[in-house]
């Protein structure tokens, strides 16, 4: 377990009949496919350098930095909103792994009265496990996601995500690309502007303020989630690559391949693993506890695990769409 979202439900290993459902999902028409490709920005690839030169947190083994070479690809300039994963279920019908289980795990300020679920994983007091919280009542029973249809879609796990790509046409950005596209072509900077928490004095990102877990002060304007284009895009017009929401990448988690003598071209990551890559930090992270918010960051979870701080963006090998 690591980070301030890894959530791991205890399996031996990721569930092969979510797989298999994510895997059967009828595809959307053809006319519909092409819309979505259509929305996502257009990127050359090339080299860059993975990574950072330091990491507070040596177990993300996001450090050294590695030369990489990437195709060209596609992907979203947001994570993928409440209204158009609504759009998908409605489409069809399918059942994400926390409303098949019953239950997912909530932060408890966004509780109404937290006491009600004591149920919390070990060593992260401030997750509880709610019945019945899901995509659609993040909050559980009684919740639901009216005024937040442009806010990132949650509680999906990465085998809901794979569903969401399987009918969309499209994938989950590999990490490499992910990190790419997060940095919006700036070289060797913590964040998509710079190297400043807080650019020019102001708020650049949803993150958390206060004392973590007990007090949020909201300096940046949420206590949850914002919308997936709240505050400024980076270089190539990606919002929100840290903070808001985890995102689920493609990659099984692992420590990366040493860089060598020539530059990584297009790293898929591990071949093997139960965890799932996930980046960008989320609404939770803070300074004293999990500052993993920056474009270099990266955590883990488990396939089937979902909390109401993750979600997805979208990618596409150009390959794929010709």
């Amino acid at each position: 377990m690591t980070g301030c979202c890894s959530t791991e439900r205890g399996r031996a290993a990721p569930s092969a009949a979510y797989e298999k459902a994510a895997l059967a999902v009828p595809a959307a028409s053809p006319g519909l496919r092409a819309a979505l490709r259509d929305t996502l920005i257009a990127l050359d690839g090339g080299f860059f350098d993975m990574g950072a030169r330091r990491s507070r947190f040596s177990e993300d083994f996001d450090t050294p930095r590695r030369k990489v070479r990437l195709s060209p690809f596609r992907i979203s300039a947001t994570a993928c909103t409440n209204a158009e994963y609504a759009r998908f279920i409605q489409a069809t019908g399918y059942r994400t792994v926390a409303e098949i289980e019953g239950w997912s795990y909530v932060f408890h300020l966004l509780l109404d009265d937290a006491s009600r679920f004591p149920q919390s994983p070990s060593g992260l007091p401030w997750w509880r496990r709610v019945d019945n919280a899901c995509w659609s009542a993040p909050e559980g029973p009684g919740s639901d996601v009216a005024g937040r249809e442009d806010h990132p879609v949650v509680h999906v796990a990465w085998f809901d995500a794979l569903a969401y790509c399987t009918w969309a046409g499209l994938d989950l950005p590999t990490e490499a690309q992910w990190e790419f596209a997060a940095r919006g072509g700036l070289t060797h900077k913590k964040f998509p502007w710079g190297n400043a928490m807080l650019p020019k004095g102001q708020h650049a990102m949803n993150t958390w303020q206060g004392r973590f877990p007990t007090e949020n002060t909201e300096d940046d304007g949420y206590l949850g989630t914002a919308p997936v284009n709240a505050f400024s895009p980076n270089g190539f017009g990606l919002f929100n690559t840290c903070g808001n929401v985890w995102e689920w990448a493609r990659d099984r988690y692992a420590p990366h391949p040493p860089s060598g003598p020539f530059p990584l071209q297009d790293p898929l990551g591990a071949c093997e693993g139960r965890a799932r890559v996930q980046r960008g930090g989320s609404y939770l992270c803070h300074v004293s506890y999990c500052d993993r918010y920056h474009v270099h960051s990266r955590t883990r979870n488990d396939a089937d695990s979902s909390t109401g701080n993750a979600g997805f963006r979208v990618a596409l090998d150009v390959e794929q769409a010709q």
